[in-house]
């Protein structure tokens, strides 16, 4: 069976990972219809898939011959696709951001839960093949997570001609709600407590460079009894510094487990230690994480068993990074249970 499929907005993910996947699974899925703002990509994809072009997302979401609509950009649309799915009964593929503010998500989970339509939000951290691997080796070999270190280096937004009134401002919060989810998989439950600090770069809002979270998974008094993850994000280096951004980088993902340290390097490189000493693997024969998420996408629709744990996982990493913002406005720690 072929889930006919729209796509709404071609985002920065689509050459790389969302159109490989496409292809390689062109015998679950067939793109019908295509709604982009850019017209020149909009027609170049259409051709590649002999899909339609169409005027809003509106029209695309009424068309009977598309099943599941995968949002891939939200361009200006934001979150509205999701809420017209929901009207029209069909699925949703999730492949950017759900930036909406906390009254919007519970609307847009509301929705989703009246309409019963399959949903998923895109976490790529997840199914990369290092991170299968890594939940592997923490229930056999590994033990359970003690300490987690994770950190990203961002180049600082290009300048652009606006002032700074109309400016967007810089934010890594984008980056860090997919690194709160990523660690709290790992971990295998949701934090409890949340302590932060943010730098900004001068007196405008638009220039902050860092921010760092402290996540506390303990599930009892005292806070730093249960498993810890430090999560910093910086961006304050150049756009076009590409040899300082990558000069000496740390793992992405740092996991000092209950009999042995992993070192995680998206999307295939796991190296780890215990008392036999160093195992190195590379899992560039594993499925690419874009297929591995459209096929959970696939599974989630054809299955016919609704499920919205992955609404909820994604609404709830938002909040935290939310509730990191207050914990550095208010200069303490942040319950979040």
């Amino acid at each position: 069976m072929k889930l006919r499929v729209g796509l709404v907005g071609l985002g920065e993910a689509w050459e790389k990972r969302h159109r490989p996947a496409l292809k390689t699974l062109a015998d679950r899925f067939e793109v019908r219809a295509i709604c982009e703002a850019v017209s020149r990509r909009a027609e170049m994809a259409a051709a590649q898939f002999d899909a339609t072009v169409v005027d809003g997302f509106q029209t695309l979401l009424r068309r009977e011959d598309v099943d599941a609509v995968l949002v891939l950009s939200e361009q200006w649309f934001g979150w509205l696709p999701i809420l017209a799915a929901c009207e029209s009964g069909k699925a949703v593929y999730l492949g950017t951001r759900l930036d909406v503010e906390a009254e919007q998500a519970q609307e847009i989970k509301q929705r989703v839960e009246q309409a019963g339509i399959a949903f998923m939000a895109e976490f790529p951290r997840r199914q990369a093949p290092a991170t299968l691997r890594l939940k592997e080796l923490i229930a056999t070999n590994l033990g359970a997570p003690r300490l987690l270190f994770c950190h990203q280096r961002l180049p600082l937004a290009e300048e652009t001609n606006r002032s700074p009134r109309h400016r967007v401002p810089a934010s890594t919060a984008h980056e860090l709600v997919e690194l709160v989810d990523w660690c709290s998989y790992v971990v295998g439950s949701p934090p409890s407590s949340v302590t932060s600090m943010m730098h900004t770069a001068g007196e405008e809002s638009f220039q902050e460079d860092y921010r760092m979270m402290s996540l506390d998974f303990s599930d009892a008094a005292p806070p730093g009894t249960g498993p810890i993850a430090q999560i910093s994000c910086g961006r304050y280096f150049p756009a076009g510094w590409h040899e300082a951004i990558g000069y000496r980088p740390l793992a992405q993902l740092q996991a000092a487990c209950q009999r042995g340290i992993a070192f995680v390097d998206l999307p295939a490189t796991l190296v780890w230690f215990d008392e036999a000493g160093r195992h190195q693997e590379s899992l560039d024969r594993e499925r690419p994480v874009g297929e591995q998420l459209l096929i959970q996408f696939y599974r989630a629709v054809t299955s016919l068993v609704f499920t919205r744990s992955n609404l909820d996982d994604a609404i709830r990493a938002r909040w935290v990074v939310e509730q990191a913002q207050r914990s550095h406005r208010e200069g303490r720690r942040i319950g979040l249970r």
